[in-house]
């Protein structure tokens, strides 16, 4: 019979808004590393419903012990449905909201795991806290494994827990989930001491949300998975975001609180968790581009930075000096140009527009293929679509797009370099090897990063990407109006005759900056601050100038011979 907890109802930590249900899959690669014929270990459960395993004792492996919140603890569960629990086996499959009394827990995806299969084949509960056993021949998914590892000179002691592609009740195998609970020791780090442990939760495919005695249809709706942490004591609790929410398998595979989809990371010290939500999207409360933030620690607290900066009003559809109106200023283009739905716009001039850009019916140059679309705020027109304004954009390596402008995220967040890295704009913990998802290795200083990139050192100003040194800007897609150098998207500034040709360009003299990133050092091509290799006449004069001389002159000639026709 399954058990009734008692339970008291306290608002979540985060309100959000309920997701459209969706599949995402294949965002973190599970470990794979611990034995066994699916490289989960050789423990797994017998086939079940809402079962457990048996007291597992964890002083071989954490000597000390997990501190977690104000308790510690030499031994935990591993349920069917989604979690590990300290002070008993968990058979409830409908999660109740944290916090919940005398059972703390870790969450990764506490939902209504059923791994029968569709024959129905197996018990409930395997007897009440018996579902494991020894699993050496055993092989397919649908299943529930756990490994016990050893520490080594340069990995710690760890525990990983896997439900592999399982499915939901009743006994339903159409949608799967995978996802891992990986705790490691760290009372011997550096910067650890006794119960110190860190968690993380890796997630694969994400199929499912609701099983049918949790008031769902299919594997979504009535009461969604919750994932998070729960001290037991009815006061203290982390749920993450969208626990409990139609969405939330969506947003366990394609967010994250470290930068990497799919992967959640977790410092547990003297049993706090450490700051969860660093790194997540917040509102500053400002206007415009100034209103965005992230989530980062100051202290005990966590504290909204803003990400972006006040800067000059520009063309982009987007308040960047933060006083509530977009786009405002007679200026922003020049004189012969206007702003027209975030994009400078000239007269035609004889069909003279910029690239991508071709001559409307009303003699203004338009992006091609958007000629009669209009898109809303904080969108822009792509060939015939409107796209948010980051979909259209490719950053530099190393910045992300946020509002329409190319970002570090971690400008503002300072970690403590023996414990931890910034990554995507919240402090985790530094990885260990074998930690660190598929294709990426632990780098020296903590971090992890490409295989092929392991051992190689670039120039300043370089970075390595896919085994060689790159600028950042390679394959770099700047917001409109910008362009990138020495890894920054930047204003784009065109010359003074460019905006008399009708040309897009704000105003004032320059030097036409096309943005393409320069070679790296002894990489044999010719470098040209910042434009690469061009082709020269034997004068020296790039013949690329010649030509933009000479349509520029062409232009200007037919322009004052047709107003000087019209003056009559």
């Amino acid at each position: 019979m399954r058990l009734v907890l008692r339970l008291f109802f306290t608002a979540l930590l985060y309100s959000t808004l309920p997701l459209e249900p969706l599949q995402a899959q294949a965002q973190a690669s599970l470990l794979r590393s611990f034995g066994g014929p699916s490289g989960f270990g050789t423990r797994c459960f017998q086939r079940n419903d809402d079962g457990s395993s048996r007291a597992l004792d964890l002083t071989p492996y954490f000597p000390s012990g997990l501190r977690f919140f104000d308790q510690t603890h030499t031994e935990l569960f591993l349920n069917t449905n989604g979690n590990v629990t300290f002070a008993a086996p968990l058979f409830v499959w409908t999660p109740a909201p944290f916090p919940i009394a005398e059972q703390p827990m870790i969450a990764p995806y506490w939902g209504d795991v059923d791994i029968r299969g569709s024959s129905c084949g197996g018990s409930y509960n395997c007897g009440g806290g018996a579902c494991d056993q020894d699993c050496s021949g055993v092989s397919g998914d649908n299943q529930v494994w756990y490994a016990f590892v050893e520490a080594t000179e340069s990995d710690p002691a760890r525990m990983v827990a896997t439900w592999d592609r399982v499915g939901y009740y009743a006994c339903s195998d159409d949608l799967r989930m995978s996802f891992q609970l990986i705790l490691s020791d760290a009372s011997t780090s550096s910067c650890g001491t006794a119960g110190d442990f860190d968690v993380e939760f890796r997630f694969e495919e994400c199929g499912w949300e609701t099983g049918d005695e949790s008031s769902g249809s299919g594997g979504f709706g009535g009461v969604p998975a919750q994932s998070g942490f729960d001290a037991g004591d009815r006061t203290n609790y982390v749920a993450l975001p969208g626990s409990r929410m139609n969405g939330i398998s969506n947003r366990m595979c394609a967010e994250s609180n470290v930068g990497s989809p799919g992967v959640w990371r977790f410092q547990i010290r003297s049993g706090v968790v450490s700051c969860p939500d660093a790194g997540q999207t917040c509102s500053t409360g400002l206007e415009g581009t100034c209103g965005v933030g992230r989530t980062a620690c100051v202290g005990d607290d966590l504290e909204c930075i803003q990400s972006v900066d006040v800067s000059a009003e520009t063309c982009d559809r987007l308040d960047n000096d933060c006083d509530g109106f977009i786009d405002e200023g007679s200026e922003l283009c020049g004189s012969r140009s206007q702003c027209v739905d975030g994009l400078c716009v000239g007269v035609c001039f004889e069909g003279a527009c910029p690239a991508g850009q071709i001559c409307g019916e009303d003699n203004r140059c338009v992006a091609q293929g958007c000629e009669n679309h209009s898109c809303g705020a904080g969108e822009i027109c792509r060939d015939g679509v409107c796209l948010e304004v980051c979909e259209a954009v490719r950053c530099p390596l190393g910045l992300t797009c946020l509002e329409g402008r190319c970002v570090d995220l971690c400008r503002n967040t300072t970690c403590d370099a023996s414990c931890s890295v910034c990554e995507g704009g919240a402090c985790i913990p530094l990885c260990q090897p074998g930690s660190c998802e598929a294709g990426k290795v632990c780098g020296e200083q903590g971090r992890c990063i490409e295989e092929d990139c392991l051992g190689v050192s670039c120039a300043a100003g370089f970075v390595c990407h896919d085994g060689g040194c790159v600028d950042p800007c390679f394959d770099a897609v700047c917001p409109d109006g910008q362009t990138c150098r020495s890894g920054n998207c930047v204003a784009r500034v065109l010359s003074a005759k460019s905006v008399d040709a009708g040309l897009s360009a704000p105003d004032g003299a320059g030097v036409i900056d096309f943005g393409t990133p320069s070679p790296p050092p002894d990489s044999g091509a010719a470098s040209n601050d910042g434009c690469g290799c061009r082709a020269t006449s034997a004068s020296g004069v790039s013949t690329d100038t010649l030509l933009a001389c000479l349509v520029f002159a062409f232009l200007y000639l037919r322009r004052r011979r047709k107003n000087c026709c019209i003056s009559r």
